[in-house]
């Protein structure tokens, strides 16, 4: 019973694999349109849906937990091919995440959570326009709200997948603010899932630190100085604190190795 539903599973994320690779070839031969990548990323979204439920009946455990995150870097590689110039953010988001995690101390199930919710923080993305996503220069008001409901646009996606952790109320909240001034509904202190405060600290520190389409990347030490500019304002006090240990400790350990 076992090795059939292992063997089914294996056969659904190589069909999947294969229609990713095929997404990829569109995309550098510049032959793909919004209608067919929305609808190619609908499929990876039923993929997804059908994995967790397999992984949450299954006997071997371990085995379909890898399958999980086969799959989950299969959608998150979606958001990049919509939004190239963010290659790479949600997985080394996701990794700054779960080193504050663990810097607080959180359980192994609450970072594993996170760390889910941040490979695919940026989904609703799928539903801007690509000319905003890519544009080169600041956004006007009009812009800056389309991108705005990308949080709400990856809730309403994530939602309908029953996954072991609270993944589509995460990504919900990952632009809340401790102060309310956050979107898109204005959440406030511990109103905001702690989850998401750490995602949200994450994704600050990882998009300063990253070259986007309107400006160069502005460096690890603007960004911390931003997160202690706005601890206990913008950001989860013991979050900020956590994070900052954690850059500060990865400086020190690449000037070691340099």
């Amino acid at each position: 019973m076992k090795e059939g539903k292992n063997t089914q599973l294996r056969d659904k994320l190589i069909q999947l694999r294969q229609r990713v690779a095929e997404l990829e070839r569109i995309v550098t031969e510049r032959k793909w349109a919004e209608g067919e990548l929305k609808e190619s990323f609908e499929e990876l979204r039923r993929s997804l849906e059908t994995t967790v439920h397999t992984v949450a009946s299954a006997v071997d455990f371990e085995e379909l937990r890898r399958s999980l995150e086969t799959t989950i870097h299969a959608v998150a590689s979606v958001v990049e091919m919509k939004d190239p110039h963010t290659a790479g953010h949600q997985r080394r988001v996701a990794q700054l995440s779960c080193g504050i995690a663990k810097e607080m101390g959180l359980s192994d199930e609450k970072i594993e959570g996170i760390r889910v919710a941040a490979m695919v923080h940026d989904v609703g993305k799928i539903n801007v326009p690509t000319e905003i996503l890519r544009k080169s220069g600041l956004l006007d008001r009009i812009e800056f709200d389309l991108v705005k409901m990308h949080p709400q646009s990856g809730y309403d996606i994530l939602k309908q997948i029953q996954f072991p952790w609270p993944v589509a109320e995460i990504v919900l909240q990952h632009h809340e603010r401790m102060n309310g001034s956050g979107y898109p509904q204005g959440l406030k202190g511990d109103d905001i899932l702690l989850e998401a405060r750490v995602l949200a600290v994450a994704d600050v520190v990882e998009a300063m630190s990253s070259d986007r389409p309107y400006r160069p990347a502005l460096g690890i030490d603007r960004a911390m100085k931003e997160i202690r500019k706005n601890k206990g304002k913008l950001y989860d006090p013991d979050v900020a604190a956590a994070c900052l240990r954690v850059c500060a400790k990865k400086s020190r350990s690449n000037k070691h190795v340099s």
